[in-house]
């Protein structure tokens, strides 16, 4: 077989994904073998690879990878989420471009639109996660919306409705007045705004004092329904029990006292509007106060805004502070900046609601996952730090949202039958409902046709917090084959930003519906930032083109640029230059097969220097595969790969092989080389979940393979017994190696020519390596000694002095000559640094640093002076 003498990247991991596909390698059917299983967090159908993607799926695949060479049935399970938010939103803008409204649209009109647009667009990322080498069961692939995995949706509800977990009831929401349905804490992005804190004076009923309030909402005065002060505050007393008007609308409200209001806060009064605020719809139910919402479903006012009716609420704010102010009601403003609500999707400002929603009570559901991660350790988190993220959330858990007021994505099953509030049936299809409705209604002659299914639709993560099951149907089918083999899966990498939203989820729900945790182990990957510590976004233009980076620098060099410094946990500071070198480090391998692959192999004696080079490097690979190991246990993978980059860069390529490398134009004794290409082998298993096409390319070149003789299902190299002694004196040896080296470099001695070599053994060092020294340094003679040699180069290791004689070695007129010339020039120098430091108007004057810097200078010289007058001393 021709092996190029360039590695083309493009042609090979096509050339080698298409061939891991043909032969199904990355299939996985129930056998007898230890399954390892891994679900992927779903990306959205909408998405694109980014950065974060990259990193996550890269993690998964070394992960799966590494498992299938363990000899496991690994099974990692593709798909995406139908992500209602940002589907719906895509949607509606391209029907939008075609001049139709969705509100024109029927349900099922709309949906086909969906569908249309997730055909021709949606599965896109699962696409590009192949141009990574991402080995998932594609056979597998699985998307939230596809029938089984709705009706396993649907049957969950049912069934937490009927046990009395999921009620309907009227609370606050976030409202997104775009998309115009609610929003999970997670949708809701946070972001800082500069704004104004507006100063409002209150008239205090039947009395001519005022009170002045400050709010950041002046359009929201006309929901006001209470004044509040704390009972503490010696200032307000005196209003206990009396009532204030509302400038404009002109409504009489209560002064009310509770000790939540901030005394040292803006003025130490509160205006309190219970329909548009959390905390004020707290203070409203304490205190029995009325609810006036004042906003339609877009964020525009309503009819209790009186001549503001229909306006947007940010055109009302402008308009009602210059209202306020000709009245002589605004006070004053100021500069405040407060966080800002923002929807994830839409990015409109988030509108806090009361509304009709539905809710799952958490609080019991929740506490066997917060034993199974914080009590008895059935779930490990990785890094442990998240325990406590984790443990707060959980234990200040409150009920969830699960309705969204969208047509894409699983509709709601409650299916009403009159106009009341509880006027509705529960069921998985429209044929029990009417049974269970006639029941209820104790009316046989009630049709079909008489029930009206409810508009919402489910949240997104309702149907992604089933995702271990529900992929095996163990919704549907509890006690199917697949579901009892897979389940529990091993790992979960993912974000720590859904920690609480999607990996606690499934927490609960596995144990709810398996009574066994979804997963063993969560590897919470840290955010891709750029250099300058910022989050890539598209927004800030500072996140590469994922495709392009892989183009550039290989796939498999982008997945060793990635992990390099992506500790479990910690934000990934990204730089091209890690890709460049993981890049590099492919180069590097590949040039090293080339190397061997240029050897002439011959029938000869194994010299005594591969011998024991081989040896010291299997003790050395094999210390190195326990930290690996440990390494991997631990989901520390930057430092597994940083352990392989090191033995195979600095140990293979820079000691082994030159170690054993043959002279020049004579053979490799056959020995030597089979034992090389059998570590090679070797160094190509551990380095494939990092760089899986690279290695599967040279596996298959060093010889030809069968498919069952495939890289990616080889055997991980076994564990063997390690010769310490061995690394140690190997260690020693290569310090005396270098010495060498650097003299022949100090001193212009070319490598070809041989030289005599002396040692004073004062560390009774091993001589297991010396022919390895031999080699290395091209000795002619190589002797130990007890005095030290005269008229000779000398360096150390530790206490041994080690000797090259000068004579023969070096030209010793040329060296005194050169040595001559550095002396001076160093003298020179010196006598100008020492003038400068003898002017005492520099010395008073300049910055202490640059004093310093000058003395520095001076020290160096002198000592540098000493160095060059001892070697001249040496060979006069």
């Amino acid at each position: 077989m021709e092996i190029p003498s360039k590695y083309n990247a493009l042609s090979v991991e096509n050339k080698w994904y298409d061939y891991w596909m043909q032969n199904k390698y990355f299939h996985s059917v129930p056998d007898d073998r230890e399954p390892y299983t891994i679900v992927i967090p779903p990306p959205n159908v909408t998405g694109v690879l980014h950065m974060g993607h990259m990193l996550n799926n890269t993690i998964q695949d070394v992960l799966i990878r590494r498992a299938r060479l363990m000899g496991k049935n690994a099974c990692w399970v593709p798909g995406t989420d139908h992500a209602s938010i940002a589907t719906e939103a895509k949607v509606v803008a391209k029907l939008k471009e075609q001049g139709i409204d969705k509100n024109d649209l029927s349900r099922e009109e709309f949906l086909k639109h969906a569908w249309e647009w997730t055909e021709e667009y949606g599965g896109v990322i699962l696409e590009q996660l192949k141009k990574l080498g991402c080995s998932c069961d594609w056979d597998r692939t699985k998307f939230t919306m596809d029938d089984d995995m709705s009706e396993a949706v649907i049957k969950v509800f049912v069934d937490l409705y009927n046990k009395g977990l999921i009620y309907r009831g009227y609370r606050m929401v976030n409202w997104d007045p775009e998309a115009k349905t609610t929003l999970s804490d997670e949708e809701v992005n946070h972001v800082e705004k500069q704004g104004l804190l507006y100063y409002l004076e209150y008239q205090v009923e039947g009395s001519d004092e005022k009170l002045t309030i400050a709010t950041t909402r002046p359009e929201t005065i006309f929901g006001d329904t209470a004044i509040c002060i704390n009972p503490n505050d010696e200032r307000f007393t005196h209003l206990k029990g009396k009532k204030a008007i509302v400038p404009i609308c002109g409504r009489v409200i209560p002064i009310i006292e509770d000790d939540y209001v901030d005394v040292e806060f803006g003025t130490g009064c509160l205006k309190v509007t219970p329909a548009h605020d959390e905390n004020d719809k707290v203070l409203g139910d304490k205190h029995q106060l009325e609810v006036v919402d004042i906003f339609n479903d877009d964020a525009s006012l309503n009819s209790f805004g009186m001549h503001y009716e229909g306006q947007d609420r940010f055109v009302v704010r402008k308009a009602i502070s210059k209202e306020l102010e000709d009245a002589g009601i605004l006070v004053k403003t100021e500069n405040h900046i407060n966080k800002v609500g923002t929807s994830e999707r839409t990015k409109a400002v988030i509108e806090p609601r009361l509304s009709d929603q539905w809710f799952l009570k958490m609080e019991d559901l929740a506490q066997p996952a917060i034993d199974a991660v914080l009590k008895n350790g059935d779930i490990k988190l990785f890094p442990k730090k998240f325990e406590n993220t984790y443990r707060h959330w959980m234990e200040n858990i409150r009920d969830w949202n699960i309705s969204r007021q969208l047509l894409w994505g699983q509709q709601i099953p409650a299916f009403y039958y009159g106009d009341g509030k509880e006027d509705f049936v529960v069921a998985e299809t429209l044929d029990d409902a009417l049974k269970l409705a006639q029941e209820k209604t104790n009316d046989a002659n009630l049709k079909a046709e008489d029930l009206r299914q409810e508009t919402d639709a489910l949240d997104t993560w309702f149907s992604s917090w089933l995702w271990p099951m529900s992929v095996f149907d163990g919704i549907r089918n509890p006690e199917n084959e697949e579901i009892k083999y897979y389940y529990p899966t091993n790992d979960l990498v993912t974000g720590p930003d859904i920690l609480f939203f999607w990996v606690a989820r499934m927490i609960i729900s596995g144990y709810e519906y398996k009574d066994e945790k979804p997963f063993k182990n969560v590897y919470l990957t840290g955010l891709v930032r750029d250099k300058q510590r910022r989050k890539m976004s598209k927004s800030l233009g500072n996140s590469p083109d994922a495709l392009k980076l892989i183009e550039e620098y290989t796939a498999d060099g982008v997945r060793v640029g990635l992990l390099l410094s992506s500790a479990a946990g910690n934000d990934l500071m990204f730089d091209e230059a890690l890709c460049q070198q993981g890049k590099g480090f492919g180069n590097k391998i590949w040039n090293a097969f080339q190397l061997t692959n240029l050897w002439e192999v011959a029938d000869i004696a194994q010299p005594e220097s591969s011998k024991i080079a081989l040896q010291w490097y299997e003790s050395k690979f094999q210390s190195v595969l326990l930290e690996i190991e440990d390494h991997f246990s631990k989901y520390r993978l930057s430092d597994a790969l940083m352990a392989i980059y090191k033995l195979i860069y600095d140990d293979f390529c820079g000691w082994m092989l030159e170690m054993v490398k043959p002279a020049y134009q004579q053979p490799i004794d056959r020995v030597t080389y089979d034992k090389v290409m059998s570590i090679f082998e070797d160094n190509l298993k551990i380095v494939h979940p990092f760089m899986p096409f690279l290695t599967e390319d040279i596996w298959q070149y060093i010889k030809e393979r069968s498919p069952e003789e495939a890289l990616i299902i080889a055997k991980w190299p076994e564990a063997k017994p390690i010769n310490t002694t061995l690394i140690s004196e190997f260690d020693f040896a290569s310090e005396v190696i270098s010495g060498i080296r650097n003299i022949r470099k100090q001193k212009n001695i070319a490598f070809k020519d041989a030289i005599k070599f002396s040692v004073v053994n004062n560390e009774k060092s091993s001589r297991t390596f010396d022919a390895v020294i031999s080699k290395l340094g091209n000795l002619e003679q190589f002797e130990y000694v007890n005095e030290p040699v005269e008229g000779a180069l000398t360096f150390r290791v530790k206490s041994n002095e080690y000797f090259i004689p000068m004579e023969g070695s070096i030209d010793v007129e040329a060296e005194i000559k050169k040595l001559t010339e550095e002396l001076n020039y160093t003298e020179g120098f010196l006598k100008s640094v020492q003038k400068k430091l003898s002017n005492e108007r520099f010395v008073a004057g300049a910055p202490e640093q640059v004093v310093a810097a000058e003395k520095k200078k001076e020290a160096d010289a002198l000592a540098k002076i000493e160095t060059i007058t001892a070697s001249l001393s040496s060979l006069k």
